[in-house]
């Protein structure tokens, strides 16, 4: 009864627009109380003690500093200029500068690991520069939405960050080089179809006048920007600093690059580009130390060994059960961000990856490709919005585009789940 009264108090404060985490937490602390209904007041302890425990996690250290990387580089110009230097390597003519865009997407998240923040720094160049070229606005802003989801798989990336705190199995440098090769590929898989529909609907057609920049001068100054990823990641690799000190390398070398190299960043701006990121790490971290409290009630009121046990016995055998819980994240996917569909999903998967012996780390990568999938399926795709805001477009306008790149990257997400090692390879390799 308890437990039914917790769902069903989440999803009705969900309904009438409660926010996220406000409804765990909300919901978690009235089935506490609830469950201890001869000393509620005592039982109503566990909920400031669960609050506490749900940010004080070293990795959590990491995702502010990273909020505040995309943040710096968003402000550095360092998007502006891959922008040209990729339009430099590829040239110009119908499909390019799509292209472009999700190449640029793909290297900006070896640097933020944020998919919103690389909306916001890939469309502030592409979705202007697409629209001179003669792209129609909801086109740029399905591309660039689409291509910002690779953020998130390809290192460093929040969501692998709060994966690894959920599951103690998955370490974060495991999950970082696992989620490489999954995220290139759904990168080259993006590009397919944004290059040919650009070229079957004809749009574009300015952009083979447009004047193409010269290849070394453009080189010379997106030279930082390149050197970034390598940075941080060969950093971790070479054993120079941890992922979460990685975080803070990255943002000094961004206010480097930003205020000493391109003087884009003045000390003025500092204030506005810390008050930004911190309100979203805030955002965030509000979100995962409430959802602590809606975990602890899951394992109180003893839900997750009930709901387990009935999932595993219902007949529909490994892989069918691997599809039902895909289709299911990705219908939740279209109404919650990713964070949350970890911090209420992840508790409550993780007994039934453990009872088939699925790999933590692929387990994770095959979690993260669908939470990109839901980065930009309407209604609630936070890429997209933020896309669709830049474009100045509806988001039910990007429809007829976004489906096509829903499809091609679903067909990665199949790919990794047939060929496990698409994602195991590589950490095996390094030794993780």
């Amino acid at each position: 009864m308890i437990a039914t009264l917790l769902f069903v108090a989440f999803i009705a404060m969900m309904l009438v627009g409660v926010p996220i985490g406000a409804a765990l937490g909300l919901a978690g602390a009235a089935a506490i109380a609830l469950a201890n209904g001869d000393s509620q007041w005592f039982g109503l302890l566990a909920v400031p003690q669960n609050f506490y425990a749900g940010l004080g996690k070293y990795p959590l250290l990491a995702i502010p500093m990273f909020v505040l990387v995309g943040s710096i580089f968003d402000r550095s110009g360092v998007a502006l200029r891959l922008v040209n230097f990729a339009v430099a390597i590829v040239g110009r003519g119908p499909g390019m500068l799509p292209l472009v865009a999700i190449a640029v997407a793909m290297f900006l998240g070896g640097i933020s690991g944020s998919g919103p923040a690389c909306a916001a720094a890939v469309g502030g160049v592409m979705i202007a520069a697409m629209n001179r070229a003669g792209y129609p606005a909801a086109f740029s802003a399905s591309v660039v939405g689409a291509a910002a989801a690779t953020d998130i798989l390809i290192p460093p990336s929040v969501a692998f960050i709060i994966y690894s705190v959920l599951v103690p199995g998955a370490s974060v440098p495991a999950l970082f080089a696992a989620g490489m090769v999954p995220g290139v590929l759904a990168g080259l898989a993006l590009i397919v179809p944004a290059v040919w529909l650009s070229r079957r609907h004809k749009m574009g057609a300015q952009e083979a006048s447009m004047p193409r920049p010269p290849f070394w001068a453009s080189f010379r100054e997106a030279v930082w920007g390149l050197a970034a990823p390598v940075l941080i990641l060969g950093g971790m690799r070479a054993g120079w600093f941890t992922p979460t000190e990685a975080a803070v390398v990255a943002v000094f070398y961004g206010l480097f690059i930003g205020m000493a190299i391109y003087r884009t960043i003045s000390v003025r701006d500092l204030f506005p580009i810390l008050r930004e990121s911190g309100e979203l790490s805030a955002v965030i971290l509000l979100v995962v130390s409430l959802a602590g409290i809606f975990a602890y009630s899951l394992n109180t009121l003893g839900i997750i060994d009930p709901l387990t046990h009935a999932i595993v016995n219902s007949g529909l055998g490994e892989y069918g059960i691997l599809s039902l819980l895909i289709l299911m994240l990705i219908t939740v996917g279209m109404f919650l961000d990713g964070i949350s569909i970890f911090l209420i999903f992840v508790p409550l998967l993780l007994p039934i990856a453990q009872f088939y012996h699925w790999d933590l780390v692929w387990f994770g990568v095959i979690l993260t490709l669908k939470v990109a999938l839901g980065q930009f399926t309407p209604p609630l795709a936070v890429n997209l919005m933020v896309s669709c805001r830049i474009a100045n477009v509806r988001m039910e306008e990007t429809v007829r585009w976004v489906v096509w790149m829903l499809a091609a990257m679903f067909l990665v997400l199949v790919a990794v789940i047939a060929f496990p090692e698409l994602a195991l390879w590589l950490p095996r390799k390094l030794g993780y």
